[in-house]
Parts: C-alpha cells; sequence; structure tokens
C-alpha cells in the first residue's frame, strides 16, 4: 500500500499553515547552494540553519559532483545568483559500503532490493536482472575526505563555474550533527 496517504495528510497539514510561503521570491535569499547527500539521517534544513526560501539544495546519492549535480550549481549561480558553494559528504555514508562493480553484479542478477550482510550487499531476488547498470558511473566513496576533495576539485575546474564563487567541503557527522571542515577541499575551492 505504501505511505502515499501518510505524505497526502502530511501535505493537507502543511498547506493549512503555508500562510506567506506562497511569495518566497524564486532566487535563494541567502544566496547559497548546498549539494549534499540524499541520505534520509541528514536535514540540511536543520544543520545548514535553513527556511524554506533560503538557499538550493542539492541531494543525489554521495552528495557526489556529477554532471548533474554541476548542471545544478551552475543553474543556480547563473540565472539564480547563489555566490556561494558547499559540498557536504557525511560518515556511515551507505556509498562506501559498496563498489561500482558490486552494483553492477547485483543489477546483473536482478531489479529487486539487494540485502546488506555482514560480507556486504547480496542479491537475494530472483532474475532477470540487467547489463544496463555497466554503463553508469556509480560514484562510489571509497575515501570520504579524498571524496570531498575530488567533488570540490571537479566543481572548481568546471570550465562553467567562476573562480570567483568559493566552494567549501565538508563532512557531516551523523553520530554527533557537526559539520567538519576537509580543509584541503575548501583551500582547492577558495574564490580567486
Amino acid at each position: 500500500m505504501g505511505v502515499v496517504h501518510e505524505v497526502l495528510s502530511a501535505n493537507a497539514e502543511y498547506v493549512s499553515n503555508f500562510g506567506e510561503k506562497g511569495s518566497l521570491a524564486l532566487p535563494p535569499a541567502r544566496q547559497f547552494a548546498v549539494l549534499t547527500c540524499m541520505d534520509a539521517r541528514l536535514d540540511p534544513a536543520k544543520y545548514a540553519g535553513l527556511s524554506e526560501g533560503d538557499a538550493h539544495v542539492i541531494r543525489n546519492a554521495g552528495g557526489r559532483a556529477s554532471d548533474d549535480a554541476i548542471r545544478s550549481l551552475v543553474i543556480s549561480y547563473k540565472l539564480l545568483g547563489t555566490k556561494e558553494f558547499f559540498v557536504i559528504h557525511h560518515s556511515d555514508c551507505g556509498m562506501e559500503f559498496f563498489t561500482d562493480e558490486t552494483m553492477r553484479g547485483l543489477l546483473r542478477s536482478s531489479l529487486e532490493t539487494a540485502q546488506l550482510t555482514a560480507e556486504g550487499f547480496a542479491d537475494v531476488g530472483k532474475g532477470p536482472g540487467s547489463v544496463e547498470g555497466d554503463y553508469i558511473d556509480w560514484l562510489t566513496v571509497a575515501d570520504r575526505t579524498g571524496a570531498v576533495v575530488d567533488d570540490v576539485r571537479r566543481i572548481r575546474n568546471h570550465p562553467l563555474v567562476p573562480k570567483s564563487i568559493p566552494i567549501y567541503g565538508y563532512v557531516y557527522d551523523v553520530t554527533t550533527g557537526a559539520l567538519l571542515e576537509v580543509v584541503e577541499a575548501t583551500s582547492i575551492g577558495a574564490a580567486k
């Protein structure tokens, strides 16, 4: 059955208290963007002190600087005036628990949800699977701080991102809620 009724009920409550939010401006009021992970334990509004309308939040698996994430960042500054970027990965990220080859193998076996075991992910589904996963770079994370550095570097060196935009690198600690700076990433991302 799913959670659709719960979501729609929550939305009805939200609508009843929506107030002046319908008149928020399109550009983010605080003029910055956050690239972070889709992990449900992360609430960028809370850990970055955001209210609706304050900032752009771009989320994907791992908070990686994929082509689509960079596309969103470019739209954010070019059309909507953001002036600073934050790349925020986190501890205990699921993207650290498998490799591209693991994901490809799981998808070749079946399209059903895999199971996390003590030895890693295992396919428990019945086929068929698909080889289409072989053509995707899953952007897994072998080194957490190294991935932040790599992502900040990729954004900094992208020909569509102005050198005047500072890019900060952080790791969010899921056990404490703290943002821990990745100094090398922030140094690479410094505005010029």
